[in-house]
């Protein structure tokens, strides 16, 4: 009878282990003098140097910067404040409000009865439609459950949550609950892929500073890059003065030596400066906050 091999046999005890290619001098020369980076900040300046040497773009450079920055800011940091909400008071006729469903144009409102902070929903524009045909039209029955968020939701946890559950807007609110604003998966967006023109971005000719909600140290600003310095001053009651520049985007690349990145925190003076959009070319918007003033030393 014939014998047949068996899988032991087939083993080749002289086949060698695999081991990865050997590195030439060259490459183990190139290793020890540009290491791979150590943690985000040494990646990021690696990734500007690419862009300098014209491998990337700067709108490449722009949206890999707002990836880190997502993990980075709270839904706080770009949530429409509660004064700035649009919203449909259920309570009123429809004719009341929906003028302002028309001069808006938005897709989406929160839904209050009586009351800001009593958010009973979120209103579709599209289902008012059937307002129009529908002479038994209930507007009550085409709200649809709101999505309430805390003000210290990271916003990468947030857009995970926006894809997922297929929501587009949250209603945030403050640690007791009380509403704080509104945030879209839009505005979560717009700090990777920079700005999307949709129904909560502020107004440039009108709106270069804008209050938003208090931090810790009181009253905080959105202030555009781009505004004039003796505008700021005059809002803010400050007495900034900077020669060779006539914009706080000026001021701010003068006293860094550089253009700022976002998530960059600095100081200038008594004020708290963060920048919310900036790309490889420049600053766009800031966050802007005054700080406590030191009290004076006592007299002896």
């Amino acid at each position: 009878m014939q014998e047949h091999p068996s899988s032991v046999s087939s083993f080749d005890a002289s086949a060698k282990p695999h081991r990865p290619p050997h590195r030439t001098l060259f490459e183990r020369l190139t290793a020890l003098i540009s290491p791979e980076p150590d943690n985000r900040s040494e990646l990021l300046d690696i990734l500007h140097d690419a862009h300098e040497r014209n491998l990337i773009d700067a709108d490449a450079l722009s949206m890999i910067e707002g990836v880190f920055q997502v993990s980075d800011l709270s839904a706080r940091d770009i949530m429409v404040p509660r004064p700035q909400m649009d919203v449909i008071d259920i309570s009123t006729p429809i004719e009341e409000w929906m003028p302002l469903v028309l001069k808006t144009g938005h897709s989406r409102f929160p839904v209050v009865d009586g009351d800001r902070d009593k958010v009973i929903g979120t209103l579709l524009a599209k289902d008012l439609l059937r307002y129009y045909a529908d002479e038994s039209f209930d507007v009550r029955n085409k709200v649809r459950p709101a999505v309430f968020i805390p003000e210290s939701k990271r916003l990468n946890v947030l857009l995970r949550d926006f894809r997922a559950n297929r929501n587009h807007m949250a209603i945030v609110v403050d640690e007791y609950g009380a509403v704080a604003g509104l945030i879209t998966i839009e505005d979560v967006l717009e700090q990777i892929v920079g700005d999307i023109e949709d129904e909560f971005d502020i107004d440039k000719e009108e709106d270069n500073i804008l209050r938003v909600r208090d931090g810790l140290h009181g009253p905080r600003w959105r202030v555009n890059a781009i505004t004039d310095i003796d505008e700021f001053n005059e809002t803010l009651g400050t007495d900034l003065t900077e020669d060779a520049v006539d914009t706080v985007g000026g001021l701010v690349v003068t006293h860094l030596g550089r253009v700022p990145r976002k998530g960059d925190r600095f100081d200038i003076g008594q004020l708290h400066f963060q920048v919310l959009r900036a790309d490889a070319r420049r600053v766009d918007m800031l966050l802007v906050e005054k700080l406590p003033t030191s009290p004076a030393p006592a007299e002896d």
